[in-house]
């Protein structure tokens, strides 16, 4: 019995019993008797009563798309929808309200997201690498790691409706590796199996910033910077609103102040889990957020604690790289080796360890307590808040391959400060209190938006921008990438 929750377990996560040395289960044994982990997982989601009539708060926007997708629903027609908006136009709450409605009725209906900051926001929700097993090395003809007789593939069978959001973000590879791998299961040739399918995506045209819909001048800039509609000069650059900027004097000065109208009284405060989670500093790159992060836990106090990592270069037979030299690389997306942390600081988790019990990669959390091999910590966002959960020290490797002429095996815990982040990890994730950081100008489409639109008002948004060109005009002003082209054709798509 213990075999079987085992395979059982790891067959959640696209894993065997003989990966680990196991013994084989018995042939004799019945294991459909026992079910499947990820549907007993599904039928056991409790449906909220706010969520139950979300339905009635929609607006007529969002209420067309949640009859049309329901309309599919109640007939049993396949289909393949898309939801279009960026961040605070009410894509969580449209998906909350299918999810909930069509659970009631006792279906199963999955929530994913590309990336995991996202997931946190649905109930009952999974990366999508997670749900459908998409090998991270992709090519055109790719299937995703899910066995016909695995829970995964039984779960992906008896679902009602997938909702992927940010489907735009995830490559073209994966996507098509997942419809090929639903065709499969469901014996269809249907588009992703014949089920109904509801992908988020992000196109920079809307009419209301919901989560800045108490601030309408807020919502109104926000709008235009979105859509490239923002009077600017040079071609990109746009002018930060006064009551938003903070002035760049000298480098040490300038994030100071950042950091003090954002964490106002930090030392007062740091015991506040709801203060500490409810605001962050975003920026372009990880040096820049490595700095913020380096300097907020020097003002936070609390016990500290600091864990170091275990490094090594796995096919260095000659021992060419020395440890020191491994132990000094910071790596995207791996936790760096000197880890300090300090009892009720802010932390990121970097991967999936339980995403069902909310440890997906980009949780937020607090840490609690510390042991020589184990980390105490609360969930403070998502369905799990309040959640005491025990993080474990793992191996991690870094997820491009050839950004090193070998392979790097860092164990250490899988976190990073969060006080702050960069702009892409922040997708996903409202944030009342938000400092923006820019050293150097956005770089990608949309980017400033995703940026700014993490806060809810003027009065608690503030940019700090490093000018990198000066202008006649007063004002502080930095770039704004929107490639409009990409808008015209959606329009002229829809």
């Amino acid at each position: 019995m213990v075999l079987i929750d085992i395979r059982v377990f790891l067959e959640s996560m696209s894993k065997m019993l003989s990966d680990y040395d196991l013994p084989n289960v018995s042939a004799h044994i019945d294991l459909q008797s026992r079910g499947h982990r990820e549907v007993q997982e599904e039928y056991s989601i409790n449906v909220e009563y706010e969520d139950l009539h979300a339905r009635d708060s929609l607006n007529p926007d969002q209420k067309f798309a949640y009859d049309e997708i329901m309309r599919h629903v109640d007939q049993n027609i396949p289909g393949v929808f898309f939801i279009d908006g960026p961040g605070g136009t009410g894509k969580t709450f449209l998906y909350k309200a299918l999810l909930t409605n069509i659970r009631a009725r006792g279906l199963i209906a999955l929530a994913t997201a590309t990336s995991g900051v996202t997931a946190n926001n649905m109930p009952g929700r999974r990366t999508a690498h997670s749900r459908f097993g998409i090998p991270l090395n992709l090519d055109n003809n790719s299937m995703c790691k899910i066995t016909k007789q695995s829970g995964k593939a039984q779960i992906l069978l008896k679902a009602k409706v997938i909702i992927w959001d940010e489907a735009a973000m995830a490559k073209m590879q994966a996507v098509e590796a997942v419809d090929r791998t639903m065709q499969d299961i469901t014996y269809e040739k249907l588009p992703f199996g014949g089920k109904i399918m509801v992908m988020g995506v992000k196109r920079l045209r809307l009419n209301i910033n919901m989560r800045a819909i108490n601030d309408p001048r807020f919502s109104d800039f926000l709008l235009r910077v979105g859509d490239g509609k923002e009077e600017t000069l040079d071609e990109s650059y746009i002018r930060i609103p006064n009551n938003m900027s903070i002035p760049y004097t000298d480098k040490t000065k300038s994030v100071d102040a950042l950091i003090d109208a954002i964490f106002p009284s930090l030392q007062s405060n740091d015991a506040d889990s709801k203060f500490i989670i409810s605001r962050a500093i975003l920026s372009t790159k990880n040096e820049s957020v490595d700095e913020i992060n380096n300097k907020l836990i020097e003002r936070f106090s609390g016990e500290q604690k600091v864990y170091y990592s275990f490094d090594e270069a796995e096919d260095d037979k000659n021992n060419l790289y020395p440890m020191e030299y491994l132990n000094s690389l910071n790596v995207s997306g791996v936790p760096p080796h000197y880890l300090r942390l300090k009892t009720g600081c802010p932390v990121i988790l970097l991967r999936n360890i339980d995403p069902s019990n909310g440890l997906c990669n980009g949780t937020r959390l607090i840490c609690r307590a510390f042991q020589r091999n184990v980390i105490d910590a609360e969930i403070v966002v998502g369905q799990h808040a309040g959640k005491r959960v025990f993080l474990p020290r793992i191996p991690l490797c870094p997820s491009d391959d050839e950004i090193f002429p070998f392979k790097l095996k860092r164990n250490q815990f899988p976190i990073q400060l969060s006080f702050s982040m960069t702009i892409n990890k922040a997708q996903g994730q409202p944030i009342p209190n938000v400092g923006v950081y820019l050293p150097e100008s956005v770089f990608s489409h949309g980017q400033l938006y995703v940026a700014l639109s993490r806060g809810r008002s003027r009065v608690n948004t503030k940019v700090l921008v490093k000018s990198e060109k000066t202008f006649d005009n007063d004002g502080i002003y930095t770039s704004n990438v929107v490639y409009k082209e990409v808008l015209w054709l959606a329009d002229e798509a829809t």
